[in-house]
C-alpha cells in the first residue's frame, strides 16, 4: 500500500514532525517534510512546476493511493507551509483519494479548527477525508516521542485510512 504522510510544521524539531515521522518509520509511507523540503511561496506561475521540490511533491501524491496530512494549529487553521504545499497540487493528485487528517495542539483550542481547514481544503480537491480524525496535544508526547496510548491512537487512524484504499481499489476494479 503507497501511503504518503505529509509534515506540515515548518519546525525541525516540533511534535508534529514527530508524529509524521513515527508514521512513516512505523508504516513504511514515504515523507514529505516541509521542513526540509523547503518550497517557495506558491504564486501560480508555470515554472514553478518545473522545480525540483515541487516535482517530487507532484509525484508522491500522484503515486500515494493513501495520504496523511499532519499539521500543526496556528491562528485556528493549518500550517501556513502546508497549505503553501497543497497550493502546488490539485485535483489530478488527489481526486477520490482517502486522507487522514491529524493535528496537533499546543494551545488550548484543541486543534479542532487545524482539522477543520484541513477537511474543507481535501473537499476542494476532491479526495475523501477519512471520518476518523485525530488532535494530538502535548501530553501525548514524552520524551520525545509519542506515548504508547496515543501511538494506538494513530494505529486506529491509519487502520481505517488502510480500509478506505481497500475500498477504492474495489471500486475501481468494480468500474472497469
Amino acid at each position: 500500500m503507497n501511503i504518503v504522510v505529509v509534515n506540515g510544521s515548518p519546525r525541525k524539531y516540533g511534535r508534529t514532525r514527530i508524529v509524521a515521522k513515527h508514521i512513516a518509520e512505523r508504516y513504511g509511507a514515504a515523507l514529505f517534510d516541509v521542513s526540509e523540503d523547503i518550497l517557495p511561496l506558491y504564486n501560480g506561475e508555470e515554472g514553478q512546476m518545473e522545480l525540483p521540490l515541487v516535482k517530487k511533491l507532484h509525484q508522491l501524491m500522484k503515486k500515494a493511493e493513501g495520504v496523511i496530512l499532519c499539521s500543526p494549529e496556528y491562528h485556528n487553521a493549518m500550517s501556513g507551509a502546508l497549505k503553501n504545499a497543497l497550493d502546488f497540487l490539485g485535483s489530478d493528485e488527489f481526486v477520490d483519494k482517502p486522507v487522514a487528517l491529524i493535528a496537533v495542539a499546543g494551545g488550548g483550542k484543541g486543534g479542532i479548527n487545524a482539522l477543520n481547514n484541513m477537511r474543507t481544503v481535501m473537499r476542494g480537491l476532491y479526495a475523501n477525508a477519512i471520518p476518523r480524525q485525530l488532535v494530538l496535544d502535548p501530553t501525548a508526547f514524552a520524551v520525545g516521542r509519542l506515548t504508547t496510548t496515543d501511538a494506538k491512537q494513530v494505529d486506529a487512524l491509519i487502520s481505517e485510512l488502510r480500509r478506505y484504499v481497500t475500498a477504492v481499489r474495489y471500486l475501481e476494479v468494480a468500474d472497469e
